[in-house]
């Protein structure tokens, strides 16, 4: 690795940026779907920003018992305080612990990259939470002078919002309008990625014009009105009522086919652009994204093949491929856009896309 260390210190020259580290992370056999969302999740910046900061504050290492939360923050503080710019890290304490978590991971079976980013995010978010709630005073002390008690509201608990929430969370609105009275009931439902369908020859923008398009319900699928108090035909769809700081996008690329009996993997070319407007808000305003990191999965099939990463990082495009790192000129982000024929031999297909949200600043 040396080599292509000093080869990629080379390629940058006087452009490495400044305090930045650009790390291979060894496999384990079969870890690289961990090591592949590892990379995306350390290049985006605000979440490694806030991982290190609560690494910083947190209590004694000897104090606080060993989660997924504790080690993935070691590792981040690991990688971002070497002293060499480029080099390999063994992530051996991570994987062990989500081996030790989770018995999906524990095999030596092909994993799902996406399966394990859900897992990741979720689990992060029950550890603060139940961080949170052991560093409150027990609701005894929790008294105001006049006997009410500040931590609920008429007995409802506020949900907490936790740095992971800030940077990945969004709301989706689940509009029903009954075609009988009109009325449109909605509901809301957060979401940490927006899972998309696609199909053969598309874009990222038309596969979520695709989610919030329109769906009529009727026969068996009828809706039941409140207002009507019964069964109605309705038109339902699904719009973004809140749009995240960092956009995480799955494409479906693993479909059931029932006449096989198993799943296929589709290696439709959909375009992703290095900048996305979502124009299918609720409020209609569109919010404007840039892409910083592609999870891409290599291989003709779902229960075998290979993941790498791309990452944008101060303005370069990085190839990760377990130990190995190297720049790639940002036109060949498009070679992972997937196969416009049914059989080719390119099998490499971007799989989770990360865009981060712009700032006016960033606008302008």
């Amino acid at each position: 690795m040396g080599a292509t260390g000093s080869k990629l210190e080379k390629a940058l020259g006087d452009q490495f940026p400044e305090g930045e580290r650009y790390f291979g992370l060894e496999n384990f056999g079969n870890t690289c779907y961990c090591n592949s969302v590892l990379q995306a999740l350390y290049f985006c910046v605000p979440f490694r920003e806030q991982l290190l900061e609560y690494y910083v504050n947190g209590k004694n290492p000897g104090e606080v018992e060993e989660n997924l939360l504790t080690c993935l923050a070691e590792l981040f503080s690991q990688i971002s305080s070497q002293k060499k710019k480029t080099g390999v890290i063994a992530p051996k304490r991570f994987v062990q612990r989500v081996r030790k978590q989770n018995e999906l991971f524990r095999g030596y079976m092909h994993q799902d990259a996406h399966e394990f980013l859900n897992f990741l995010l979720n689990e992060l978010v029950d550890i603060l939470e139940k961080e949170s709630q052991a560093a409150k005073c027990p609701p005894s002390q929790e008294r105001i002078a006049n006997g009410h008690a500040t931590a609920q509201a008429n007995g409802i608990k506020e949900p907490l919002v936790t740095w992971v929430h800030k940077n990945f969370q969004g709301i989706l609105t689940n509009e029903t309008r009954c075609l009988r009275c009109e009325t449109v009931t909605a509901r809301d439902e957060t979401f940490f990625d927006l899972s998309l369908d696609i199909e053969q020859n598309s874009s990222i923008t038309s596969c979520l014009k695709n989610f919030s398009s329109t769906e009529t319900l009727n026969a068996e699928d009828k809706f039941f009105c409140d207002k009507c108090c019964s069964l109605q035909e309705a038109q339902k769809r699904m719009k973004i009522k809140k749009p995240p700081q960092i956009l995480v996008i799955h494409l479906k690329r693993f479909k059931y086919m029932e006449q096989l009996g198993r799943y296929k993997k589709l290696s439709y070319r959909v375009v992703f652009p290095l900048e996305l407007k979502l124009s299918n808000t609720v409020e209609n305003a569109d919010s404007e994204y840039s892409l910083f990191a592609v999870v891409v999965h290599v291989g003709s099939g779902p229960n075998h093949g290979h993941y790498v990463s791309l990452v944008k990082s101060h303005n370069h495009w990085l190839f990760f491929d377990d130990e190995n790192v190297e720049m790639i000129d940002e036109s060949a982000v498009q070679t992972f856009f997937g196969s416009a024929q049914e059989y080719s031999s390119n099998t490499d297909h971007g799989y989770i896309l990360f865009y981060e949200c712009l700032s006016t600043d960033d606008k302008s």
